[in-house]
């Protein structure tokens, strides 16, 4: 089994895309105006607006809802992200912080509340980790 992908569903597809372009360079492919994929090296982003729902299962799912889930992206330099971010970002919950594991991180929300953690590791065991 490989883990493929996460999907956000928002009540404005747009927005959201135009955010996680930004705030990763990532350019998003675009299938529908309703549905677009964010794609990485390891994984994808997938943002689907709430018309997607009912393909699923109706009501399912609810945009601006999530409380309990950390989307997170390992980047090279996280205070430098953390300043080009400066600005555009309106809802940090941290600055750079190097936490207990090894990586250096920022979290901050997204346009729908989603937690959103940009990390680098930083110690010479989380490094060795993520070398794999």
């Amino acid at each position: 089994m490989d883990f493929v992908s996460i999907r956000i569903i928002t009540a404005d597809v747009a927005r959201l895309v135009d955010f996680y372009e930004r705030a990763t360079g990532v350019r998003a492919d675009w299938a529908t105006e309703d549905f677009a994929e964010l794609r990485t090296a390891s994984a994808t982003l997938a943002i689907a607006g709430t018309r997607t729902v009912p393909l699923f299962a109706p009501g399912s799912a609810h945009p601006a809802d999530n409380r309990s889930v950390i989307l997170e992206f390992r980047v090279d330099d996280v205070d430098g992200v953390y300043r080009n971010l400066t600005g555009f970002v309106a809802d940090f919950v941290n600055e750079p912080t190097t936490m207990p594991w090894g990586n250096r991180a920022l979290l901050f929300r997204d346009p729908d509340g989603n937690l959103v953690n940009f990390f680098t590791p930083v110690t010479p065991a989380a490094v060795a980790k993520f070398a794999r």
